[in-house]
């Protein structure tokens, strides 16, 4: 695969991912605000619940995702269709028994419902059909979706998100038609289920004709699983950092209904809505270079590759640096508009909040590089991370609710994230010293925390009351956030050359055109 080709299906992902994003954040807010007022707090607090406690037995998924896409780049790069289709198909006998797995263990789970859910205002009847719904529709993707895997792997991401993302449209509309003419449980969650087999269908149908010759089956991966099974090695490391991530970024609903309410899930569900919507625009868009960034490390040239490091850091940096500043200034001035006063949180929260968001949003191009490398040998980082972040929050979220729950979060983020992989990816992808790292990033450290703090004291002094209506709200995001970005993007291509790389490569890429 040629550079060119890398970059054009990179940019295409992400051009893709950012329309539909873009699309699924004015959706959401208008869809939030229906269900709320249709449905009710506590209704969408328990679906979140349900929906996180079926997330973890995605934890049995155990990475086979991640191990096959990374042994899919060299047969991908080289054409060797029959490889291709040998890795599929393994990958949907494996998807096939873990998908069997997760069936036998939410059965079970559901056993235990009346105990978790033992002060609930829903009947069991309404419970137990969300709870089956929700993992109907989770399943579809281990006995039926598999084959979208040759379509991640190979840069083709943004057939998955449209087509998905098309259908996930669809449903929210006929779920807010349901919603305010019906006002029916059954209906809405019933949904769901609709929503996976069509998504289904359409994604299958779309593959077949992307790749006529691929006949991956279970009954075929079954045959020849004694040939991968190294795919394995990779799948048990990665599984314990599957398990400490969704510990870290699913689990926040299950904590904040055990250690504050139900309602309080709702309430915090409102600001993670819109920062997961945002930051799931950026990350469609910013993930999608990890296929190609699979094939340059294929290539061997580590000196390109460490400048493509740097060239991705910027983007991160940039990212993470105008995404913080905006949401820390207007999300308050926004929820109050679009909900009312009353569903805003302490300030506290949210300055823990955008922390954390700040690192995970940095954080992408050191996973994405160790990724591409296959580093996934250091697991005690993961139960290091894991066992920190539930440490504090047993320790602290029974005093200090859901500030007690961040407090983790970010502790264990600094540790391992910001310490730690950094020097994993230097020392055994690269082979480079870390100090060579850390003599670059700091810059960005600085200039982000200097340009959003200076940023906020601005925002803060325009007697402009983002608050009185859409209008001033929008008025005030345009003259603040427009400057900002210009003047932050500034600083960070003089502060380090990596920006200075995009922005020439950018350039090139529009005079070719």
């Amino acid at each position: 695969m040629n550079k060119e080709s890398r970059v054009h299906k990179s940019l295409l992902n992400a051009r893709v991912g950012l329309i539909y994003y873009f699309l699924f954040i004015i959706l959401s807010f208008f869809s939030r605000k229906t269900f709320l007022e249709c449905l009710g707090a506590d209704f969408l607090g328990l679906a979140g619940t349900l929906s996180n406690i079926l997330g973890f037995l995605s934890l049995a998924e155990m990475g086979v995702a991640t191990a096959v896409a990374y042994n899919l780049y060299k047969p991908l790069e080289a054409g060797d269709k029959q490889e291709i289709e040998n890795l599929v198909s393994v990958f949907g006998f494996l998807y096939r028994k873990i998908g069997l797995f997760i069936l036998g263990a939410a059965i079970i789970i559901s056993c235990f419902i009346p105990l978790i859910f033992k002060n609930t205002i829903f009947s069991y009847g309404i419970i137990y059909f969300a709870f089956y719904s929700i993992l109907l529709s989770s399943l579809f993707s281990y006995f039926i979706n598999y084959r979208q895997i040759i379509l991640t792997a190979d840069q083709k991401g943004y057939l998955v998100t449209a087509y998905l993302q098309g259908a996930m449209f669809v449903k929210i509309l006929v779920q807010m038609a349901v919603a305010i003419y019906l006002h029916n449980y059954f209906i809405w969650i019933g949904l769901e289920v609709v929503y996976g087999i069509v998504s289904c269908l359409v994604l299958n149908w779309k593959i077949h004709r992307v790749y006529p010759w691929l006949n991956a089956s279970v009954a075929k991966g079954k045959e020849c699983y004694h040939n991968y099974k190294h795919i394995l090695n990779y799948t048990k490391q990665v599984f314990v950092h599957k398990t400490k991530d969704f510990i870290l970024t699913q689990s926040d609903q299950i904590l904040i209904f055990a250690f504050v309410s139900l309602k309080m899930v709702a309430f915090y569900g409102n600001y993670t809505l819109i920062v997961s919507r945002i930051s799931a625009a950026f990350n469609s868009a910013l993930n999608s270079f990890g296929a190609g960034v699979g094939n340059l490390i294929a290539e061997h040239n580590t000196e390109h590759s460490i400048n493509v490091f740097w060239e991705i850091i910027s983007i991160r940096f940039i990212v993470a640096g105008i995404l913080t500043f905006s949401v820390y200034n207007l999300i308050e001035p926004f929820i109050s508009l679009w909900l009312g006063s009353q569903y805003i949180l302490d300030r506290t929260i949210l300055v823990l909040l955008m922390t954390n968001i700040f690192i995970m949003q940095s954080r992408g191009a050191v996973d994405m590089f160790n990724n591409a490398h296959g580093l996934y040998a250091d697991t005690w980082s993961a139960w290091v991370e894991g066992f920190l972040n539930v440490g504090i929050t047993l320790a602290t979220a029974p005093f200090l609710g859901i500030t007690g729950i961040l407090l983790g979060k970010i502790v264990s983020l600094f540790l391992i994230v910001v310490l730690w992989k950094p020097y994993y990816l230097f020392h055994d992808g690269f082979k480079v010293s870390v100090a060579n790292y850390w003599k670059r990033i700091l810059r960005y450290y600085v200039a982000s925390i200097g340009m959003i703090l200076l940023g906020t004291w601005i925002f803060n002094i325009i007697p402009i009351n983002a608050g009185a209506s859409f209008y001033f709200w929008g008025i005030k995001a345009v003259i603040v956030l427009i400057p900002f970005t210009i003047l932050y993007i500034t600083i960070l291509t003089f502060a380090d050359k990596g920006a200075k790389d995009l922005f020439n490569r950018i350039k090139m890429l529009y005079l070719k055109r």
